[in-house]
């Protein structure tokens, strides 16, 4: 006999595609169909919860997507880097959490109305919504591991598929549709929602808070530092900021309010001085290692941020060098190894002269040093990431002979992974660090030497970052994201 046929249940989404010329009102219909799609998933998975699997019938709802089409090989502006589509075809984009995404997706819909004179089409998708990312706005529920709940869950649900969680659009690797239209975004809506998730866990933060502009350090002075300079603009009625949000979501609108630590830290603690268009400041504290540094930008790459700069510490690799002294990378040496399949070490990863020009303005704006004095202070040139710690009780021959023909000046562990997961993702990337040893010229950190630099160093060297933000904040996008980081078919998106 011939095995039954599961019934499909699907929320009633009426037909397939409505029209729009308005990007507004494009963005309102993509929200009513992920509202009704992740509500109907909710209540049929609750449902199961307390009767149990309906035995004959498996539950699925799909994801909206904005589709176009376009027949003309018209030029767009050819100094815009995105807005639009390179040649005539149909492309689509999945899409979730459109309520997190809408000022994003406002602003990209418009784009592609505008400069190809064509509608968008919204509707349903042909990517069905794993049921864990359907429930994950909701604390009260969570989706018991195989084999724990009382049913199979994937016998009944959708549960998350790698074939639609992956980075072959940022990569380059010709991924299309299954219906075969083109990538319209970087991101299919499955790759951006594993990475919410993620994010969540790894900074005990909802990505709600994130910001569109990011700090990346490797100490934790820096957030006592960050989270000081916040309370100082919250004080301050005039400076834009409206809420200071720490690990655990706690978020303080007054200065003087305390911030209880929780009583056990993520992996990579994150905090948030927002304002309100979300073009505020985000910190995260990605501890020590390449490894760490991919985790977390391979995460916050899919909320498109317009621009993201490590300021952390780094081992000054020149005798001029003293303690204390900046170092502005024009160039990486990447010995980190953990972005060589998805980049490989021949692709040059370059210096982007917004975020270099922002980064030496704000150096001279906060030691109120200009032109050649600033050297003193600051030097420009490689920085080399490598994976190992403890490179200098191993052979050094190998080592240091690469780093000198480099013509590497500092040294760290995160800074060039950072910038060439900018570079693949599109990101503005930059790296601007503060020398705290010397250790081929016989100054190690040791502690009470790090203590007395740390206190004098960090609150600088963070406003330095944060001046620069601020500058770049002011920049109309179409110059900040540059040609420099799309190649030959990109994605009209962001």
């Amino acid at each position: 006999m011939p095995e039954p046929t599961l019934r499909i249940a699907t929320p009633d989404q009426g037909a397939r595609a409505a029209i729009f010329t308005d990007a507004d009102a494009a963005v309102s219909h993509l929200k009513a169909l992920y509202t009704e799609a992740t509500g109907f998933l909710r209540d049929r998975f609750a449902e199961t919860l307390r009767q149990g699997a309906p035995g004959d019938i498996r539950y699925r709802a799909f994801y909206p997507e904005i589709r176009i089409t376009t027949a003309t090989y018209a030029v767009t502006d050819s100094r815009l880097s995105f807005g639009h589509v390179a040649e005539p075809g149909t492309y689509a984009t999945t899409v979730t959490r459109p309520d997190l995404f809408g000022n994003y997706l406002r602003q990209q819909i418009g784009l592609l109305i505008k400069n190809h004179g064509v509608p968008v089409e919204i509707g349903p998708s042909l990517t069905p919504i794993p049921v864990h990312f359907a429930v994950a706005g909701d604390s009260a529920v969570s989706v018991p591991q195989e084999g724990a709940g009382d049913f199979t869950l994937r016998d009944v649900f959708d549960v998350p598929d790698l074939s639609t969680t992956h980075d072959d659009i940022v990569n380059g690797l010709g991924f299309t549709y299954e219906d075969g239209a083109h990538p319209l975004a970087p991101f299919t809506a499955q790759r951006v929602d594993y990475s919410l998730a993620r994010l969540a866990h790894y900074t005990a933060t909802d990505p709600v808070h994130f910001q569109n502009h990011v700090l990346f350090t490797n100490y934790q002075f820096y957030v006592d530092e960050f989270e000081a300079y916040a309370r100082a603009m919250l004080a301050d009625p005039s400076s834009g900021y409206t809420g200071f949000v720490a690990t655990g979501n706690v978020e303080i609108t007054d200065a003087q309010t305390p911030i209880t630590q929780p009583p056990k830290m993520p992996q990579m603690p994150t905090y948030h001085l927002k304002r309100a268009d979300g073009n505020g400041i985000t910190l995260v504290n990605i501890g020590v290692g390449p490894s760490n540094a991919k985790t977390a930008t391979d995460h916050i790459a899919v909320l498109r941020p317009h621009a993201w700069v490590m300021v952390g510490h780094c081992a000054g690799l020149r005798n001029s060098q003293r303690l204390g002294d900046f170092v502005l990378a024009h160039a990486y040496l990447r010995e980190d190894k953990v972005l060589d399949d998805d980049l490989p070490v021949w692709v040059p990863v370059p210096a982007l002269a917004e975020i270099q020009v922002a980064l030496e303005n704000a150096v001279a704006h906060v030691t109120e040093l200009e032109g050649f004095e600033l050297k003193r202070i600051m030097r420009t040139g490689t920085v080399a990431s490598l994976d190992n710690r403890n490179w200098e009780l191993r052979d050094q021959t190998g080592p240091v002979q690469r780093l000198s023909q480099s013509r590497a000046i500092a040294l760290d562990m995160e800074s060039a992974t950072i910038a060439a997961n900018g570079f693949r993702f599109r990101v503005p990337y930059g790296t601007l660090l503060c020398v705290s040893d010397k250790p081929l010229h016989g100054e190690l950190k040791l502690p009470g030497m790090a203590s007395d630099f740390y206190k004098t160093q960090v609150a600088r060297h963070l406003l330095i970052g944060i001046r620069a933000m601020e500058t770049l904040r002011d920049m109309p996008l179409e110059r900040l994201h540059s040609r420099k980081l799309r190649s030959f078919e990109e994605t009209a998106f962001l």
